[in-house]
């Protein structure tokens, strides 16, 4: 079968972030179609442009309730929900789509009411979502004992620390990276400073994970906009072209699988070949962020750095704007929002980075012309997707 050339085959022509952290006054439809409508006014375009609609969540904000909501009659409706890497497969999507001609110009979109809704993310068992009993899902098989996303992730770390002497200090560096980006961002839920030491000197939420590796809980939401290489000459800004994407999943493997290599190990390959570039060439990073243990593994396994290595990678400042691999320029889910399922954020920050929107400001990315993209969904500790996408200015 003939290989067929996606890279820039379409390009992010609109973008709109729902900056509410706290919004019980509204309904998650509201978010989308609120985003939605200013998403393809930054592109330019109208509903009417709109050809290819993508959403995760469930029916009440699916893309039938949206496209009833919005009075649109997209060709192409997406509810593929994979957790919060979603929206990097929407993307994939929506390029494979457009590049073979069913769609011109799609709209991916997602809301959350997680912070007015109550919802602890990662903290219950299996009645969480209003069920006392089980069903007969995969997780019903852990949650019975007590297994909650948080603990997940610290079993994670304490392997990493056990097989390759990671410290907390060490995962306290990427929260404070972030945090220092959150600072930047007016919009971000937290944004005073801290240090290595407030991070190990602080509430242990689950060993060995503090209350600053574990991610926010906000309500919010977001819509990118992606469009044909013709659709995109006649918009508003400059294209953000789709250059490289990538998709995986990983879980138990019938008890065989090494539970320290994630997806990101099978999801960046394609990417990075679709794309044409290599590590070298990745100017700043957006990467799932729900614990510090996630952002560490995740680099270890798009092959930033050795497995085993990511500790000393994510020191000494590498992370931040002005360090090697800048990453979450916009506070990420560590410090600025979080609303359940992150990776539409990844999206929107990259574009702004490669739009060079911040210019002359301390949260721009000097030269950034390639970014990569990297949404997680799922708990690294059992089933979980992968999704990367690499995103350039030219």
């Amino acid at each position: 079968m003939p290989t067929v050339d996606l890279r820039k085959a379409a390009a992010i022509v609109g973008i709109h972030e729902h900056v509410t952290r706290y919004a019980p006054d509204k309904s998650e439809l509201q978010i989308q179609g609120e985003s939605v409508i200013k998403a393809l006014d930054d592109a330019g375009l109208g509903k009417d442009d709109v050809d290819g609609l993508l959403t995760a969540g469930n029916i009440r904000n699916s893309g039938l309730n949206l496209a009833d909501y919005l009075n649109m009659y997209p060709k192409m409706v997406d509810n593929t929900t994979v957790g919060g890497g979603s929206f990097e497969f929407h993307l994939s999507h929506a390029l494979n789509a457009i590049a073979v001609g069913r769609i011109n110009c799609a709209v991916i979109t997602y809301s959350s009411l997680a912070r007015s809704g109550g919802i602890s993310v990662g903290t219950g068992g299996v009645a969480r979502f209003g069920h006392a009993k089980l069903d007969p899902s995969p997780d019903s098989f852990e949650e019975l004992y007590g297994l909650t996303t948080v603990g997940l992730y610290a079993m994670i770390a304490q392997r990493h620390m056990h097989l390759y002497g990671t410290t907390s200090e060490q995962l306290a560096e990427v929260a404070v990276a972030i945090r220092k980006h959150a600072s930047m961002n007016p919009e971000a839920l937290f944004r005073d400073p801290i240090t290595v030491d407030d991070v190990v000197n602080s509430r242990m939420i689950s060993t060995p994970l503090h209350l600053p590796d574990c991610c926010v809980i906000t309500d919010g939401g977001g819509a990118v906009v992606v469009a044909s290489p013709e659709v995109a000459r006649n918009c508003k800004h400059n294209p953000v072209w789709v250059l490289g994407a990538g998709e995986a999943v990983a879980h138990q493997g019938a008890g065989k699988r090494d539970l320290q290599f994630i997806a990101a190990k099978q999801s960046h390959e394609p990417a990075f070949a679709m794309a044409g570039v290599t590590h070298a060439d990745i100017d700043m990073a957006m990467i799932y962020d729900s614990f510090t243990i996630t952002v560490l593994e995740t680099l270890e396994d798009l092959g930033f750095c050795k497995k085993g290595e990511g500790g000393d990678f994510v020191s000494g400042g590498r992370l931040q704007i002005g360090g090697e691999l800048p990453i979450n320029t916009d506070g990420g889910g560590l410090s600025s929002n979080h609303p359940g399922m992150r990776g539409i954020f990844l999206l929107l920050e990259a574009t702004r980075q490669l739009r060079h929107q911040f210019e002359g400001t301390a949260r721009q990315v000097p030269n950034c012309d390639v970014a990569l993209c990297h949404g997680t969904g799922g708990a690294l500790g059992s089933r979980h997707s992968g999704g990367t996408v690499i995103l350039g200015r030219n």
